[in-house]
C-alpha cells in the first residue's frame, strides 16, 4: 500500500488517480472509474468527482493508496 499526502482538506477521485500515478491521463482516470475498476474504502465507486479525505483507501487493480 502506498500512502499519499494531500495538502488540502480533500482531493477528488480522478485527480488522486493521476496524482498517485495509478493512471497516465485524466481521460484514463475517467474511463477506469466509469468501468467500475476503482474502489473507495472497499466499495466500487463510479463518481469521478468523489471527495476523498485522509484515511480513505483507494484501490485500482493490485494498487492501493491511502490518503494521509
Amino acid at each position: 500500500m502506498t500512502k499519499c499526502k494531500i495538502s488540502g482538506e480533500f482531493i477528488k477521485l480522478d485527480a488522486l488517480l493521476k496524482f498517485a500515478s495509478l493512471v497516465g491521463t485524466g481521460g484514463e482516470a475517467k474511463l477506469r472509474i466509469a468501468e467500475g475498476e476503482v474502489s473507495v474504502n472497499g466499495e466500487i465507486c463510479r463518481m469521478r468527482g468523489k471527495k476523498l479525505h485522509p484515511g480513505d483507501r483507494i484501490t485500482l487493480g493490485d494498487d492501493t493508496v491511502e490518503i494521509e
